[in-house]
């Protein structure tokens, strides 16, 4: 790995195995559930301060994150249950489990594909909480949701401890100077070993460079699926309380220069669509304050003023949202009336004779990896599954996809019938095939390839490498390490897991052109 090597992270989910990616130059190496339920909010909740009037002592904004299948989203279940947001027990049952995961597909592959807002209040402290996905190839979605946060709950495993997304996501938050909560979960576990997982995260902080008031962390130990926490593993409550109370005293508050109107910086990291209302931006209120029917603008570094007027403006409470009149600096809105609005845009004042503040700097995320043709299908069985079959509708739709994926890149080909469409991984870009298939496109695909760029700093080309990490039954050790070894990968570490279940770790170096169809080896 060089110094100016770009660093991803991607988890590959099979034996429990799991990728760090990067960039290096090329070389040849010699071989060494359940359907949607509908959810209810709780519309009776008693909400002890008015919506849009919460000062910003009385908010934490936190973002929730994780390794795949560490379980964040059941953690966030837990909390949700706990903080009267179901108006009774039927309608809890009704809304089901993971009620975060509510897309079809995330449902079905038990993973979070898409990050989520919920709101939630807590002893007159509104808790904005942010789900995001656990696998790297949705890390685009980490990287947008950090913006909005304060802090972060790491959620790691009992057992397993730090893998490779746990490190990528809280480089990450450490970068932004984020204070962390450490949540062991799943420790009802019989083979939780909370001391062994507690120093590999305080390990990781100090290989990451965490500063001394990072590292000095709060730990809750927790089960997620049993509704149950502690600050001692040993002496764990019938509830939630002492994560939520970590929450508040561990994560400060936003930090706020002005509540002024005309000082209105707002950073908008997400976009929604409303049948009645149109395009809607999500975005932290940085400084200011803001306020329906309010003529602002969308400025960003380098670009013209979009210019409108908030037609509505919304906070998050509980599962959904409530219309307000006014938001201050450290609350998280929603709101319409601007159709240009773009992700990483910055919502200021266009109020007459009123020097509005300067644009925030846009979101930035690690660059695509990986690269697929999709197309007009030419097959002779052409026009018999699908309603949209023309080049046209199919090049909407991907440019459409732009507006919230920010880790996708669509671009055109020679031809005019396929489009050039980049993604973070292939899961990240299967994920979006399904979708449009289920929409009713119809598609010609072709392969996945590897993302070559060339280093401005020393002229060469690089490639994307990524660090695997496999857990298997000894008797397959050596069938794993042939396979690698035939894919010009590089054998970093082995050894037995501590978890005395009689697996084999194997850590290996691969270039990520080695990785594809790596899976379907493996399973034969």
């Amino acid at each position: 790995m060089t110094s100016s090597s770009w660093k991803y992270v991607a988890a590959f989910t099979l034996a429990a195995a799991a990728t760090v990616q990067c960039f290096v130059s090329p070389v040849t190496r010699t071989a060494s559930r359940v359907p949607v339920m509908p959810v209810c909010m709780a519309d009776a909740v008693a909400d002890p301060i008015a919506a849009g009037a919460i000062s910003g002592d009385n908010i934490r904004n936190i973002g929730v994150i994780a390794h795949v299948d560490h379980g964040k989203t059941t953690l966030v279940d837990a909390l949700i249950r706990q903080s009267n947001v179901f108006r009774d027990a039927a309608q809890a049952d009704e809304a089901g489990e993971r009620v975060m995961d509510s897309e079809d597909q995330e449902r079905e592959r038990g993973i979070t594909i898409l990050a989520k807002n919920l709101a939630v209040m807590r002893d007159g402290i509104k808790i904005n909480i942010m789900d995001t996905p656990g696998h790297a190839d949705f890390g685009g979605e980490v990287e947008r949701v950090l913006n909005m946060c304060d802090g972060v709950l790491l959620v790691v495993d009992s057992v397993e401890g730090p893998k490779p997304q746990t490190r990528f996501v809280l480089d990450k938050a450490l970068r932004r100077g984020m204070k962390v909560v450490v949540v062991v979960n799943k420790i009802d576990r019989p083979a939780a070993r909370p001391d062994y997982v507690v120093d590999k995260v305080f390990d990781l902080m100090m290989e990451l460079g965490a500063s001394d008031e990072q590292i000095d962390f709060t730990t809750v130990f927790a089960s997620g699926l049993q509704g149950i926490s502690g600050m001692d593993p040993d002496e764990l409550t019938e509830d939630m309380k002492p994560l939520f109370d970590a929450i508040v005293s561990a994560i400060d508050p936003p930090k706020v220069e002005s509540t002024e109107s005309k000082d209105l910086q707002c950073l908008v990291s997400n976009i929604d669509y409303d049948q009645f209302k149109g395009k809607m931006g999500i975005a932290r209120i940085t400084n200011g304050s803001v306020k329906a029917n309010q003529p602002v603008a969308l400025s960003r570094p380098g670009k013209d003023k979009k210019t409108g007027r908030l037609t509505s403006l919304f906070v998050f409470d509980n599962l959904g949202k409530k219309e307000v009149e006014m938001a201050s600096a450290g609350e998280i809105i929603q709101f319409s009336g601007l159709d240009g609005v773009e992700i990483g845009d910055t919502l200021v004042t266009n109020e007459g004779g009123v020097e509005p503040a300067e644009p925030l700097p846009p979101i930035a995320v690690e660059q695509p990896t990986v690269r697929m043709t999709l197309g007009v299908n030419k097959s002779p069985l052409a026009g018999r599954e699908g309603k949209f079959l023309t080049s046209r509708m199919i090049r909407d739709r991907l440019f459409k996809e732009l507006d919230r994926n920010v880790a996708l890149r669509v671009e055109e080909t020679d031809s005019a019938d396929k489009y050039a469409v980049s993604g973070r991984g292939q899961l990240h870009l299967t994920v979006l095939i399904e979708t449009m298939r289920r929409e009713g496109f119809e598609l010609e695909v072709g392969p996945p390839v590897v993302i070559y760029r060339t280093n401005e700093e020393t002229g060469k080309v690089e490639e994307p490498f990524e660090m695997v990490e496999v857990r298997v039954p000894e008797e397959y050790s050596g069938s794993v390490i042939d396979l690698f070894n035939t894919r010009n990968g590089e054998l970093q570490d082995m050894g037995l897991d501590d978890g005395g279940e009689s697996m084999s770790v194997i850590k290996y170096l691969i270039p990520t052109r080695g990785m594809l169809g790596l899976r379907s080896s493996l399973l034969t």
